[in-house]
């Protein structure tokens, strides 16, 4: 192995559309610490969070690898390592403090990391880890649901990567929660119910009325992905003692406005474990794995609706593009190789 990779790096904030928005570099190897995969990328897939970094964190002319999501082959591993061996395949969204996932090689650390789902390439499985991560910690850790909950989800923005992972695992692990996705184009609408809506809405302005006519009572549980100038809509449609689990960066919340039906409001950001080093951060690695799990048994499916290959700045930026438009329909993949 040479002391170089190949990789997709940006070293300032340009426009997408600029070929110098992402580039293609040669950077040294990764540094694997003690508790570290070398990992071998054979496909990566793009989050709004990978737009988000590159359009408002400025490097200052260094190269910077963003990527938060892949599927490799574990090529090399640090002396603490226990669960993983080289050889394994492996998927991951990694952390957001280190060097990302468009590269040739990545180190990673064990505990954030499962076994990629036996029955799917390495396309498919590179579409799941952040948004299966983000959905599963939404939705049990913060929200508390179990097997045994019942009432109504409301999943705002159904039909993207987190909301196709939300719906699959309330349908699959929450019989008893009946789930309503925001979803306004007739394509959105079609997927959501194909992953297990029972009821599709609108967003914006027509958000509390599609609420109220398809549950007239109010819902028990918000799920969004976009909570910038809605907070009225949600405290109108909430019955009393409701929660709300938010993902995006909405800017200011006035949670006054929570208090008279005493609702709650909880953050979910899946980089946090990583990003402090909790003492319990294996846990991701323990849901990836059920993860993983669940979809060799047929019970939930990768959400990749589109994928580009090879992984290289022309393809990157193709994908960035269309997430950026916000029409996203599940998850769009970079792949070293066509899927055989």
């Amino acid at each position: 192995m040479t002391n170089t990779m190949n990789a997709v790096a940006y070293t300032k904030n340009l426009p997408i559309s600029d070929d110098a928005s992402l580039e293609d570099v040669l950077l040294p190897l990764p540094e694997v610490c003690p508790k570290d995969l070398l990992v071998e990328v054979n496909a990566v897939s793009v989050n709004p969070v990978d737009v988000k970094v590159r359009s408002g964190k400025d490097p200052a002319g260094i190269p910077t690898v963003l990527g938060y999501d892949a599927a490799g082959t574990v090529r090399a591993v640090g002396p603490e390592v226990t669960l993983f061996k080289a050889g394994d395949d492996v998927y991951y969204a990694g952390a957001i403090n280190r060097g990302g996932s468009n590269s040739q090689f990545q180190a990673v650390d064990e505990r954030l990391v499962g076994g990629k789902p036996k029955t799917l390439d390495f396309a498919r499985a590179a579409a799941l880890p952040l948004t299966s991560i983000t959905a599963w910690e939404g939705l049990f850790i913060k929200l508390g649901l179990s097997p045994e909950s019942t009432g109504t989800l409301l999943m705002i923005g159904g039909a993207g990567g987190v909301g196709s992972m939300v719906i699959q695992l309330v349908r699959a692990l929450i019989p008893g929660l009946h789930v309503i996705a925001s979803a306004s184009r007739k394509e959105s609408q079609e997927w959501v119910r194909s992953l297990g809506a029972h009821e599709t809405v609108r967003h914006g302005d027509a958000l509390r009325e599609d609420v109220q006519r398809v549950a007239p009572d109010g819902v028990d549980y918000i799920f969004t992905t976009n909570s910038a100038g809605q907070l009225d809509a949600f405290v109108a449609i909430l019955k009393p003692f409701g929660q709300i689990v938010a993902i995006d960066d909405p800017g200011h919340v006035d949670v006054a406005h929570l208090k008279s039906k005493s609702l709650t409001w909880h953050w979910e950001f899946m980089f946090t474990r990583s990003l402090f080093q909790t003492p319990d951060m294996i846990e991701q690695h323990h849901l990836l794995n059920k993860v993983a799990s669940m979809v060799d048994a047929g019970i939930i499916r990768s959400t990749v609706t589109h994928t580009f290959h090879p992984i290289n700045a022309e393809n990157l930026r193709k994908a960035h593009a269309i997430v950026e438009s916000g029409h996203t329909l599940g998850k769009i993949v970079v792949a070293a190789s066509e899927p055989h």
